[in-house]
């Protein structure tokens, strides 16, 4: 059975809870269709993520590949068309560096962006028949969470494996997330972590029976 490999980061900045960890924990060894869930938490910082990625990337050779990171602030679920080849972070990473105007991959054979491969508006079509609220955004932003789409897309065809459907899913807070706002501050939107999660299942699901459905 082919592996789906999901990927959630640990806690960062001001957040002391991370809902694409609950979420890549929870469905860690979950089938779906025809694939096997395979999670891991990655770390927020871009270098030790990208051999984090590297390394998982190899071992699980995996069918398709499901990044999610946390967007605080955004009220629903939603799904990255593209990823550019820029970092350029508004807030320090986990070991307290802050990039402005670098690349993301260096090479001289990185492309300025890769769009997502996985299938958004099947996807997007799932959540709505679940109730579940989502659509498509068309920045992932300039932070890690848009270094490690642009890195697992990159990897993938830099190796003939660019059909591998492959691409990155934003959460928005969930609630130990927003409480730790302070008060001087404006409230986030967040959903229940059980609902983050289930987005997160449904989307494996498109994954795993859009993978049976091709066999």
């Amino acid at each position: 059975m082919p592996n789906l490999l999901l990927t959630g980061f640990e806690p960062f900045h001001t957040h002391p809870d991370n809902p694409s960890a609950r979420a890549a924990a929870a469905l860690d060894g979950l089938e779906v269709g025809s694939m096997r869930v395979v999670s891991a938490l990655l770390p927020v910082e871009p270098h030790s993520a990208g051999e984090a990625l590297e390394a998982l990337l190899e071992q699980h050779q995996p069918g398709a590949v499901l990044l999610t990171g946390l967007a605080a602030g955004r009220p629903q679920v939603t799904l990255e068309r593209v990823a550019l080849n820029v970092m350029d972070f508004n807030i320090p990473d986990n070991a307290g560096n802050t990039y402005r105007d670098a690349p993301a991959h260096a090479h001289a054979d990185a492309p300025p962006a890769y769009l997502s491969t996985l299938p958004l508006r099947g996807m997007l079509s799932a959540w709505h028949a679940a109730g579940i609220p989502g659509h498509i955004s068309n920045t992932a932003g300039l932070y890690v969470c848009n270094f490690v789409m642009y890195h697992a897309r990159h990897w993938l065809t830099q190796r003939g494996q660019s059909d591998v459907p492959c691409g990155f899913l934003h959460l928005p807070a969930n609630p130990a997330v927003a409480l730790a706002v302070p008060e001087d501050r404006l409230p986030l939107p967040y959903l229940p972590q059980e609902e983050i999660t289930r987005a997160v299942r449904v989307a494996a699901q498109v994954l795993g029976e859009g993978s049976r459905t091709q066999k």
